[in-house]
Formats: C-alpha cells, sequence, structure tokens
C-alpha cells in the first residue's frame, strides 16, 4: 500500500514562451511535516509554487489532496481546495488593523453594516489558538517585520487552509524573530498543517525542516530525508557540482586609508558612527536588526536628510549632500531593497544595467545604441547573469539574477569604493558563490567594499575587518582572526 500523501504534484509541467519553466516535476508533502524546496534561483521553485496557487495553468500533470484530484484553475480554487501562500513581499495594507486584514474581503455582517466586533473577536481568537502575541485591533503599521508575517499565516489559515507555502520567511528578520516563527510553526504542524517551506539559507533545515526536496533547471532532482544527508550533498544537487571554494577569499595586504568616516549621524537611526576603509580591502559590518547599519551608508552615500559628521576620501575631507556627490567621489550603493530602491521592474535588463551612465552614451539627444549594448553586455558577462536578451523585463529574471544585474549597474559607475547591503539575500547557494568570486577579484583589483550583511558566516569568511554596530554606534572592530560569531554577537548586544 502507497504511503498517503497530504499532497502530490505529479508530472507538472509549465512553458513560457522560448522557456520549459517546469517538466514533468513531482512533489509530495505529508500532513503535519515541514517540506523544505531548495534550487537555485531559476530552478522552478516559485513557477511550481505559482500552479499549486493557481496563479499558472499546467500544461501537463496532475494535482492531488487528500488523495483526491484538485482542479487549481485560480487562486480561489487553491483555497477552496486548502492551499494559501504566505509570499516573500508581504502584502498587508498597513493603515489597517490586523482583523481587518485577516478578513479583508469577507468581513461578517454586510456591506453596509460590518459587524467590527464580531471581526476582531474571531481574529483574536484565531491569533491566541496559534499562540501569537498581537492584538487584533492594531494597526499593521505598528508591528514589526515578524509580526506582519505571523498576521499573514494567521489570514492565510483563517481559510482553513491545509496545506501553507511560505517563501523566504526569515529573509528580513532578526534570529530572536525567527524563533518565535519556528515556533508557530511547530504549532501549526501539531494541528496537522503540511508546510512547504522555501528558503536558500541551508542552516534552517535541520532545525524546522523534516524532508527536502531539489529543484534544477526545471525538474526535481531529489528528495532526502533532512537528519539523513548534508549541506553538501545537497549543495552539490542544486547545483550539480560540488562548491569546493564557496567562500572565495584571498586575504592581501590592505593599502592606504581610502575612506574614513568620524560620528556619521542621520539624526535617526545612525548615531555618531566612525570607521575607516583601506584600500582593496572588504569590511563587514553586522549587528542586529535596527542597529543603523543601513542608515548609516545612506548618509554616507548623500540619502539622509540631515547627516552630521564627517567623511575623508584619499584623506580629503568632502561633502557629499547626494548621490551625485557620492559618484563624483567614487562612491556606489547597491542598496538593501531591490524592488523599493533599485530595480526598475518593468523595464529591460538594459535600462537597468546603464541608467546610472547614461552619460556614457547619451550626447546631445544623440543615443550611442552600440556603445549602451556594449556596457551592458560587459556586466553581463562579468556577473555571469543568466538572461535571454538585454531586452528581457528584468522583473521576470529569478532573484539572484536580478541582483547581479544591480550590482553590475553600479559597477558601470566605475567605482573606487562599493557599498554592498545585503548583497546576497534571496539569492541562491551557486549565485552568492559567484557574488562572492566577483568580490575578491574585484579588491584584488584595488576596489575597496564595504559590506553589511545579516549573515554571520558570509561577514566573517568574507572580511578582513568587521564592524559591529549597536542602537546606530560602533561598539567594536575585529580583525579577520579574531572575527568569530560570539565575539560579534557581544559586541551586537553590547
Amino acid at each position: 500500500m502507497s504511503e498517503k500523501y497530504l499532497l502530490e504534484m505529479k508530472g507538472i509541467s509549465k512553458s513560457f514562451p522560448g522557456v520549459k519553466a517546469l517538466q514533468n516535476v513531482n512533489l509530495q508533502l505529508k500532513a503535519g511535516e515541514v517540506h523544505a524546496l531548495l534550487g537555485e534561483n531559476g530552478a522552478g521553485k516559485s513557477t511550481l509554487i505559482k500552479v499549486l496557487g493557481g496563479i499558472y495553468h499546467a500544461e501537463e500533470g496532475e494535482i492531488f489532496i487528500d488523495g483526491q484530484k484538485a482542479e487549481i484553475n485560480d487562486v480561489v480554487a487553491a483555497r477552496q481546495a486548502g492551499v494559501s501562500i504566505v509570499h516573500q513581499e508581504l502584502v498587508l495594507v498597513p493603515y489597517m488593523t490586523v482583523a481587518e486584514n485577516i478578513f479583508l474581503g469577507r468581513e461578517p455582517g454586510t456591506k453596509m453594516n460590518v459587524d467590527r466586533v464580531k471581526m476582531s473577536r474571531d481574529a483574536q481568537e484565531l491569533l491566541d489558538a496559534y499562540e501569537m502575541n498581537i492584538n487584533a485591533d492594531t494597526l499593521v503599521e505598528k508591528l514589526t517585520i515578524a509580526q506582519q508575517q505571523m498576521v499573514e499565516i494567521v489570514k492565510a489559515i483563517s481559510f482553513n487552509s491545509k496545506i501553507l507555502v511560505m517563501d523566504e520567511p526569515t529573509s528580513s528578520i532578526s534570529d530572536k524573530e525567527v524563533g518565535f516563527l519556528f515556533e508557530t510553526m511547530r504549532t501549526l504542524t501539531k494541528k496537522g498543517v503540511g508546510i512547504i517551506y522555501i528558503s536558500h539559507k541551508m542552516s534552517e533545515l535541520e532545525e524546522i525542516c523534516d524532508r527536502v526536496t531539489v529543484m534544477r533547471d526545471g525538474q526535481t532532482v531529489g528528495t532526502r530525508v533532512v537528519k539523513e544527508t548534508n549541506k553538501d550533498a545537497l549543495i552539490a544537487l542544486m547545483v550539480g557540482r560540488e562548491l569546493t571554494n564557496y567562500y572565495t577569499r584571498d586575504f592581501l595586504e590592505p593599502g592606504e586609508v581610502i575612506l574614513k568616516c568620524e560620528h556619521i549621524s542621520d539624526g535617526k537611526m545612525a548615531q555618531d558612527a566612525s570607521f575607516e576603509l583601506h584600500k582593496g580591502e572588504i569590511i563587514g559590518f553586522a549587528g542586529l536588526v535596527g542597529a543603523g547599519r543601513s542608515e548609516t551608508m545612506k548618509a554616507i552615500f548623500g540619502l539622509a536628510e540631515h547627516m552630521t559628521g564627517d567623511v575623508y576620501v584619499k584623506g580629503k575631507k568632502v561633502k557629499i549632500k547626494s548621490p551625485v556627490d557620492a559618484l563624483k567621489y567614487g562612491i556606489a550603493l547597491v542598496p538593501e531593497s531591490r524592488k523599493e530602491e533599485g530595480l526598475y521592474k518593468v523595464q529591460s535588463v538594459r535600462f537597468n544595467s546603464t541608467i546610472e551612465v547614461l552619460g556614457q552614451f547619451i550626447s546631445h539627444l544623440h543615443v550611442n545604441s552600440k556603445k549602451e549594448t556594449e556596457i551592458t553586455q560587459k556586466y553581463i558577462d562579468m556577473m555571469a547573469t543568466k538572461t535571454p536578451s538585454q531586452e528581457q523585463v528584468i522583473g521576470n529574471l529569478s532573484g539572484g539574477n536580478q541582483q547581479k544585474v544591480m550590482i553590475g549597474r553600479w559597477l558601470a559607475t566605475s567605482p573606487e569604493i562599493l557599498i554592498l547591503d545585503e548583497p546576497t539575500r534571496g539569492v541562491d547557494v551557486g549565485a552568492k558563490a559567484e557574488i562572492y568570486s566577483i568580490m575578491n577579484d574585484l579588491v584584488k583589483e584595488g576596489m575597496s567594499i564595504i559590506m553589511i550583511s545579516s549573515e554571520l558566516p558570509e561577514i566573517i569568511n568574507m572580511s578582513d575587518r568587521v564592524y559591529v554596530m549597536n542602537e546606530g554606534r560602533v561598539t567594536g572592530c575585529l580583525n579577520h582572526e579574531e572575527a568569530e560569531q560570539e565575539a560579534i554577537m557581544q559586541l551586537a548586544a553590547k
């Protein structure tokens, strides 16, 4: 007798013009388990989940829920079948209450007279049932990112979902909040909910996942019991080879001080931060969420409304009031959020690659298209970006390839100082290894890099020195030999 599954996706295939996104993909989920779905960006994970969620319709294959064939042709059909997806980018309405968000579009009462008392009571019962310490009448904008994710989960469960998909749920939350999220997930699985868990953080698998299915190039290449495998074996499945040099770094003797910042403040999150950067080195910035790392770098790049403090480039004191000033002094910033601060998602790869260097190919209203194409291709090749063409809409690329285009855009400005804010967030292991290798090559050629990262292994293995921040201030600096996780966390909580 075959094993009974809560969900079975059998032989799923899906094509887009010129691309076979999924080819004969199989996935099985048991009730009460957390099943990880791994794969590089572009492996087909998101497409598979969109088929399950009724956003895409597969050309081939079948879906069975509780042993019964399910026809999932749209989002409503998916919800009726018990499937809910908590997307990486939260879709709550910030100026509405938790209760209003949970029951948005299906409020109790009538269209003319919503029963707000019942809505609040029902929402609070759901929150309490899953042990979430959140008041149903609180405005969503008052919640932390982790709490907002909890609300998304409760909203999904309120549809009586038995299959919950979580897409990169820990990408923007602190370690403490991750622990809270995992406890919520364990509560759900005890109630029989099956969870499909998508994450690029391999360290999370052992803690929260039971089994893992790996995808590569639109196909499933294997399913493993988490306790019976290891990180290296899973990476080999994901990329089709072993990554022997995951963190690529040649630690050379750094040169003179190229950037010195003293008492930097933006009047808000950044408070009296001081540090220096040498030519040909990578300095990492570590700290807990809200430590002021990103705000400090934005201030240096001319993005703060009221920046105070002194900035010296190559020993000369400079005034940076805007990003134009920063670029003039050879400073470039790749921002933390591709979606909100970086990409023009409906524009092409070429547009996104060259938007900061228009002066290199536009003169007196004349566009040198050949030069524009050459610039774009140079950084596609340098970053090993996977795209069908330069004209591809960047929003259609995987997250890892979007990030490569973002980095390439700022490299096109020929900076001497490159600030990378969470350069590998939401990026698969293969693309991470490629980005690390590119960073190593850049500093060997004399560039200097500031890297902000919430991933301590990344900070520890890639940095010549590590600055740690807490409450807007630098609390310590560790050299490469001293930079261990315990030492960093002690300074982060100082």
